[in-house]
């Protein structure tokens, strides 16, 4: 009886790790194209001709950019998607309320998560353009 019993244990264990394996592996990719979502928005900030407007002040995309990813780093238990790290990180000073701007080169001004949110819209749409590689 002992041995049927030990046989029993080991492969409940054995199918609890494999289903929490499972469930981890999940979980996994939703986080790590959030990471590339955020990563891949940050850059396209950073490389930005445009000018971004913060509480009146003025910033070329670097600095930017550095500021959005500090943002983001203080909020990274809250940001569980790419539109989460917009809302908390790149749309509206925490201080003020001030909503956050971007001057394009033509002059013309939009919220910053307005263009922010049409950045991501087209990095997922090539991204569901062009098939995933194995």
């Amino acid at each position: 009886m002992p041995s049927i019993l030990k046989t029993v244990a080991a492969a409940t264990l054995a199918t609890l790790l494999l289903l929490a394996h499972a469930s981890l592996s999940a979980a996994l990719p939703a986080e790590s194209e959030t990471s590339r979502e955020v990563a891949w928005l940050i850059a396209s900030v950073r490389s930005s001709s445009f000018t971004f407007i913060r509480n009146g002040s003025t910033h070329p995309g670097p600095a930017a950019a550095d500021h959005m990813k500090a943002k983001g780093d203080y909020y990274r238990a809250d940001i569980k998607t790419a539109e989460d790290f917009i809302r908390l990180a790149a749309t509206k000073s925490a201080l003020t309320g001030t909503l956050y701007q971007v001057r394009h080169p033509d002059g013309t001004q939009e919220p910053c998560a307005v263009w922010l949110m049409q950045l991501l819209q087209t990095y997922r749409a090539k991204k569901t353009e062009s098939p995933a590689r194995t």
